[in-house]
């Protein structure tokens, strides 16, 4: 054991966001039971490069005995890591892109039954390609993934005729969905876009990743943004003008 510099991370205020993960070259932190832990000390330089990636100023350094950092060690964990990685490698069957129906082609049939009126898939943001047929001249929504469950006709008043992506701004990489729109919005051209959350203060992270993916754009553009209560009721509506 020597005294020396090492990371710290405060479980408290890590939210498991995983931003961390790729920004240690020495693959020392992993997210394990939903949090950053350091998993070993050897494969910890303590220079803290991860330190400027978290978005919850989880990361510290402190200076404590700890176990020498290994280079040779942390190689060979690198290794081990990568070839892991290859042998799972694959394209997950669900995420192949579909188009499942044309606008304005779904009919309630019924008091009983309602029709659908998703028109494509992937839906989750971290899955849909940029360039896929349906962002083109789309009216979007982005829409936090607990909206449809607290909205009893989610497709009938929001979905229908629209593409969508779905993420959450508290659990998924923030970072990366404002990588994602920003891509979707500068291969398309869209006709609208709305933000869909809940009233509850983490869900506003969508507002911020909307207006953030506008600036980077380059374009100057206004999206609706639409909050939604607990009882499923639309509590506020708001236009926002992003500038790029």
């Amino acid at each position: 054991m020597v005294l020396r510099n090492i990371v710290k991370i405060d479980e408290d205020k890590c939210d498991g966001c995983g931003v961390c993960v790729k920004a240690c070259a020495e693959g020392a932190i992993e997210i394990i039971d939903g949090k950053a832990k350091l998993v070993s000390e050897i494969y910890c330089d303590g220079l803290g490069v991860c330190i400027g990636h978290c978005p919850q100023d989880a990361i510290t350094i402190e200076k404590r005995e700890a176990e020498q950092f290994d280079e040779e060690a942390t190689k060979k964990h690198l290794a081990k890591e990568q070839n892991t990685q290859t042998q799972t490698d694959f394209v997950c069957p669900g995420m192949m892109v579909k188009e499942l129906r044309e606008k304005g082609n779904s009919e309630d049939v019924g008091t009983a039954v309602m029709a659908s009126h998703l028109s494509h898939w992937p839906i989750q943001l971290k899955l849909v390609s940029p360039a896929a047929r349906y962002f083109a001249n789309a009216d979007l929504l982005l829409v936090a993934d607990c909206v449809p469950f607290a909205i009893g006709d989610f497709h009938r008043k929001f979905l229908k005729d629209h593409s969508i992506g779905v993420g959450c701004p508290k659990l998924d990489n923030v970072e990366f969905y404002i990588e994602k729109l920003t891509a979707i919005l500068k291969v398309n051209k869209l006709n609208s876009l709305t933000v869909i959350h809940m009233e509850v203060p983490c869900c506003f992270g969508l507002t911020h990743i909307a207006s953030q993916a506008v600036a980077r754009g380059g374009a100057k553009m206004t999206f609706e943004d639409v909050t939604i209560d607990l009882q499923g009721n639309v509590i506020k509506t708001e236009t926002i003008e992003a500038n790029g």
